[in-house]
């Protein structure tokens, strides 16, 4: 199983991340702040969900977590400022620059894609991403 993991710091105004391949850190990540999983305006709560490719015009490839609770088309998607850009996705960046804001977000998730291609991954083979605190601030 392929397992992608994201080790969350919560700042009152947004959240951010360290994102890990099979325990290798791959890129960091920024957030919407944690406000009870509120639609919109939220990210999702911590635990493991299953993730698949995804293609669509205005991201072309990219990820998606399915079976978050009471939220739908959560994505791993390119953004470098979470209050402006994300509705409760999540996006890679190559570097933070501050709570919710990163750099090179496009690098990011091609790097990302691009490592989990390298692994050869079957289509039906399951992959997941766990979710976790490392520390509220």
């Amino acid at each position: 199983m392929i397992q992608l993991q994201i080790k969350r710091i919560y700042h009152p105004t947004a959240t951010n991340g360290t994102l890990f391949l099979m325990g290798q850190e791959l890129c960091k990540t920024i957030e919407l702040p944690w406000k009870q999983n509120r639609k919109q305006i939220s990210c999702i709560p911590e635990g493991l969900y299953r993730i698949r490719f995804r293609v669509s015009k205005k991201f072309s490839r990219h990820i998606e977590l399915l079976q978050v609770p009471d939220r739908s088309l959560i994505l791993v998607h390119p953004a470098n400022n979470a209050l402006k850009e994300l509705r409760g996705c999540i996006a890679p960046v190559m570097e933070l620059t501050a709570p919710g804001r990163g750099l090179r977000s496009k690098t990011a998730l091609k790097l990302l894609l691009n490592s989990l291609d390298a692994l050869n991954i079957p289509d039906k083979q399951e992959m997941q991403i766990e979710i976790m605190q490392l520390a509220f601030i």
